[in-house]
């Protein structure tokens, strides 16, 4: 059965690692015939989250900007693929701002399959796990029903396209062909 997948690269570099990594999943979700679109956030107007709090009654937000048609795609998507590089042990500012600006409609994002994508330079794959614990933070504890299907730890890659040398880019594909 053919499902909808929904990439979110946060890379803010094209090209990037972690979008490397997005476009085998992408690749390899196709050849399954799922329906699947990538976002590249870096193309998007996304503003930080004001904490004004009036989207807990409208459940839509005071600005405009691109991330109602975002959170959109989010609620029609069956499976949604969280990527980002990872700085600093945690996932870039890029995804953390489209995560905070899901609270308008964070409850209707429910019963979905996820899977996380990382890079980073680090080759010490527990040393992502403050990124994965916010992730997880996110789908499993404010989102209902959601199940954790895969992560593909991109560890290892420095320089742009080193991902392609390395066993998570041949990861991403078979873990989209799976999805």
């Amino acid at each position: 059965m053919s499902k909808k997948v929904l990439i979110i690269s946060a890379s803010p570099r094209k090209g990037g690692n972690s979008d490397l990594l997005c476009d085998q999943f992408l690749a390899g979700a196709k050849e399954a015939r799922h329906d699947v679109e990538k976002i590249c956030l870096q193309e998007h107007k996304i503003n930080y989250c004001l904490g004004c709090g009036v989207c807990n009654n409208t459940h839509k937000c005071v600005q405009k900007d691109d991330m109602a048609s975002l959170l959109d795609k989010m609620v029609e998507a069956d499976v949604i693929v969280l990527a980002t590089p990872v700085y600093f042990y945690t996932m870039d500012a890029q995804l953390k701002t489209f995560i905070d600006r899901c609270v308008p409609r964070y409850t209707e994002i429910s019963d979905k399959d996820f899977y996380f994508i990382l890079s980073a330079a680090d080759t010490v794959k527990k040393n992502l796990t403050p990124a994965v614990e916010g992730l997880r933070g996110f789908t499993r504890d404010c989102l209902e029903g959601t199940k954790e299907k895969g992560i593909i730890y991109g560890t290892g890659a420095w320089q742009k396209g080193e991902i392609k040398d390395l066993p998570a880019y041949k990861q991403a594909y078979e873990m989209g062909k799976k999805c």
